[in-house]
């Protein structure tokens, strides 16, 4: 039981750091979804139209307009900004669109911001509509909601007016990040690319590649130290039953029954731990600090994998078993 349950929470781990890992996927998934955006107009070089942006002047929204392909066009702005006072402050993505967009997302409650001075903000920022906040020094009123907005690792979405956010970012002057467009233009004009939404999530996901290496690594680590869990149950299950393998040997039990009946040990001990960290890895999962979706693919891996650790950690404990010398049967106490 110790050994399942160390294993389990091994395996827990394991599951909250590849859902730690998909989280991000996730959260830049639907960051780019809900900005109701088909693609981005950004100049030349840049990297993309949040993280990799390069500035523009918003007038260029004019120009995207009326190029084939486009239905809409709309200056965009991203950066960030602090939110809060004193000691208690906080970073947050900070969003400049149209009302009616593209780039503005819908409002699960309240509305969207209409004047410089107010702003939708994610539900995660802890704010209620009607509150007055601070960003970056400038006092906001809120009044919408988006659930759960977040984007590079966590962080709140805010979403305000492009006015509200060139207030913040750029001292007021008429400068955006991007132009957000609805529709894809047959050619960008000269000077400018086309950023498409999968470019757009590759653009938030870009500073969390060391990050997501980094889990990846723990995540290997983690399965070797359960394999050395259920090995060293196995290994140490083999030292205290010498003396029955040897009679089993003695008598003519086949090797090959011996080892399966290790290996067995070995795999059920193994698939019980997942059992009991897929369960564990559910309760830990909301309490932890970032984003954390557990993709289905690893909850229907998670017991194969088990199978393959529990056989190569028995390993040791099988051909400890097999080299028993069947004599020992017959000796003293």
């Amino acid at each position: 039981m110790i050994a399942i349950l160390a294993t389990g929470v091994v395996f827990a781990m394991t599951l909250i750091m590849t859902g730690l890992s998909n989280g991000f996927e996730a959260e830049a998934a639907r960051t780019v979804d809900e900005l109701g955006a088909d693609a981005w107009l950004v100049p030349a070089g840049a990297a993309g139209p949040f993280l990799g942006a390069s500035a523009l002047p918003d007038s260029a929204a004019e120009a995207a307009a009326s190029l084939p392909g486009v239905e809409a066009a709309a200056p965009s702005i991203f950066s960030r900004a602090s939110y809060g006072t004193g000691d208690d402050i906080e970073d947050v993505n900070l969003f400049g669109a149209r009302t009616e967009g593209p780039g503005m997302p819908e409002i699960d409650d309240g509305r969207a911001p209409e004047t410089a001075q107010e702003v939708a903000v994610s539900s995660a920022l802890g704010a209620d509509i009607g509150d007055d906040i601070e960003l970056t020094g400038k006092v906001f009123s809120v009044v919408g909601r988006i659930d759960d907005s977040t984007s590079v690792a966590g962080i709140a979405n805010v979403f305000a007016t492009v006015e509200g956010a060139q207030a913040i970012s750029f001292g007021g002057q008429p400068i955006a990040t991007s132009i957000a467009l609805r529709g894809v233009p047959d050619a960008p004009p000269d000077g400018f690319q086309v950023i498409d939404q999968a470019r757009a999530r590759d653009d938030f996901l870009r500073p969390l590649t060391q990050a997501r290496s980094a889990i990846s690594f723990v995540a290997i680590l983690l399965w070797i130290v359960g394999a050395l869990i259920v090995g060293s149950v196995v290994y140490l299950s083999v030292l205290e039953r010498i003396r029955d393998f040897a009679v089993f040997k003695a008598v003519g039990t086949k090797t090959r029954s011996i080892m399966g009946g290790l290996a067995l040990q070995a795999v059920i001990v193994a698939l019980i731990a997942a059992a009991v960290g897929a369960a564990l890895s559910f309760v830990l999962a909301p309490n932890f600090p970032l984003p954390v979706e557990i993709p289905a693919s690893a909850l229907w891996m998670l017991p194969v994998i088990a199978i393959a650790v529990g056989l190569a950690a028995s390993l040791a404990g099988l051909r400890r078993a097999v080299t028993v010398d069947p004599a020992l049967a017959f000796g003293g106490p």
